[in-house]
């Protein structure tokens, strides 16, 4: 029989990964507040693709919204992929938000057309979840395969955000973003990081 402590270890990675989770999306309301409150100034630092100052948005477009609708539509899905992602481990959920938010913001920087501005957490929403459709074909994993298979059911529909046509969509963003998931998994997949230990 487990003592209390195993039990609170056992524990540990579902409440890191839940307090992380909503430690993010509560900073997203947070910042789209003082933006509202500053007249949604705090806009201006989306990606703005080949400008200098755009260069900024590849650090701070993930955590602004063009209003409360678009943050609305973003949180679930933010609580729930981000959850996922880090409940197996926060470093590696961490590392892979990483490349997908620098992969996502520096593609839409480069190839997104010129005089327009890329916000929303949308770019890491598209990330995580081609990180979690791909990673268990990494790792190996048949549980990380049978979520994949689960979240696609739930969420696959998603995917079509990648494709152009959509008047005030970053198509640009989530295909980056969903770029940077698929090279997350790729780059932090056991077999991977097994050889790369050797």
């Amino acid at each position: 029989m487990g003592t209390l402590r195993d039990t609170d270890r056992r524990r540990s990675p579902l409440v890191v990964a839940g307090a992380g989770a909503l430690t993010f999306v509560a900073l997203l309301w947070l910042i789209e507040t003082v933006d509202a409150l500053a007249d949604h100034r705090l806009d201006q630092y989306g990606v703005r693709p080949r400008s200098d100052e755009g260069l900024l948005g590849i650090l701070f477009a993930p955590l602004l919204h063009g209003g409360w609708l678009h943050l609305e539509a973003n949180t679930v899905p933010a609580l729930v992929l981000l959850f996922l992602v880090l409940v197996s481990g926060l470093a590696r959920g961490l590392q892979a938000t990483a490349v997908i938010w620098l992969v996502g913001g520096v593609g839409v920087w480069l190839l997104a057309p010129a005089d327009t501005n890329h916000l929303g957490a949308s770019v890491l929403i598209f990330g995580w979840l081609v990180y979690l459709l791909l990673r268990g074909f990494w790792n190996r994993s048949a549980a990380e395969i049978l979520l994949g298979v689960v979240l696609f059911l739930v969420y696959g529909g998603l995917l079509l955000g990648v494709l152009p046509g959509q008047p005030g969509i970053s198509w640009q963003g989530h295909l980056f973003g969903a770029v940077g998931g698929g090279l997350a998994a790729f780059l932090l997949g056991e077999p991977r990081r097994a050889r790369a230990s050797v």
